[in-house]
């Protein structure tokens, strides 16, 4: 069995009369990628933060390789590697002087060049950190969260402001450190890319889990099964009355722009009577796409809200 590197019980955290984590239990081993979504607000940073021992808990408990990391941080720190979204570096340094000076915190450090020349700092070491794009700044901020050789990782946002080839290379990173044994916690706002690389995906909502388990296993349990997007050439609003009754009468169908969407396992017959009913109404289909839920759609259907 693979070792627990993060586990947290009945975690409880308030601002004044706000609760912001309201009872979560995660588990995160080794080797593997946990991903977790959630709207803004709904307590995803505030959670990792905990797990990080920056601030402690009202309530329940955190451990990090059994050990509590609010107050044994001397050695969680050691042990957890972290990339914030805002990075935290220093804006007066270079790239490589960052590094460097991190690399002199830890005892067994990876040198400096395995992470330089696969991240592309190279390309940019010579400015300072306030001098560097954001996609750029990520790329430090990912590198100086695994000088240390961390046992586990918390990743937030790692992707954001990357161009689709620094992307890939970040992602081979990810799969590559789970691959050796280290525990990936990934904050991500792309539902493809955790859809991509989690191997399991809580979604947080609230300050509670409403939803958790592999990305496939979310979404074969969404009720809606299947999706059919049938698009006409102009925004439908509003759509026409009759139109969407008939529609209706064979499968629940709503309104997206200029799509009508119908959620459920339709049959051949049932789709063949809706594109029917479209074009007897007059409207010009321009796309038909029958596709299985998606983690996004997944996540819509359980929270109401977009992921922003």
């Amino acid at each position: 069995m693979s070792e627990s590197a993060l586990t947290i019980r009945g975690l409880h955290y308030s601002y004044g009369a706000h609760h912001v984590v309201d009872g979560i239990d995660l588990d995160a081993a080794s080797g593997s990628i946990l991903g977790v979504l959630g709207p803004n607000g709904a307590g995803k940073s505030t959670t990792i933060s905990l797990a990080v021992g920056t601030r402690a808990p009202d309530a329940g408990s955190v451990e990090i390789f059994g050990l509590d990391p609010f107050r044994r941080h001397d050695r969680t720190s050691l042990l957890a590697g972290v990339m914030l979204q805002d990075g935290g570096l220093p804006m007066s340094a270079k790239p490589l002087q960052v590094l460097r000076h991190l690399a002199s915190l830890y005892p067994d450090p990876l040198r400096v060049e395995e992470l330089a020349d696969p991240l592309g700092l190279h390309e940019f070491s010579t400015r300072t950190i306030r001098r560097l794009s954001g996609g750029q700044k990520q790329r430090v901020a990912l590198a100086a969260a695994l000088i240390g050789r961390p046992r586990l990782v918390f990743l937030d946002e790692p992707c954001a402001g990357l161009d689709p080839q620094a992307r890939a290379v970040v992602h081979d990173f990810i799969r590559e450190l789970a691959a050796a044994s280290v525990a990936v916690v990934l904050t991500t706002h792309d539902l493809a890319e955790a859809e991509e690389l989690a191997d399991e995906v809580v979604v947080i909502d609230r300050g509670r889990i409403i939803a958790q388990g592999a990305p496939e296993d979310l979404r074969n349990a969404s009720p809606d099964g299947r999706r059919l997007v049938i698009t006409v050439g102009h925004p439908l609003d509003p759509a026409p009355e009759e139109l969407i009754t008939t529609m209706n009468t064979i499968a629940p169908t709503s309104v997206v722009g200029p799509a009508l969407v119908v959620d459920g396992d339709l049959d051949s017959t049932q789709i063949a009577g809706l594109t029917t009913a479209v074009a007897e109404a007059g409207l010009a289909i321009t796309d038909i796409d029958m596709h299985s839920q998606s983690l996004a759609d997944v996540f819509f259907e359980l929270t109401g809200r977009p992921l922003r």
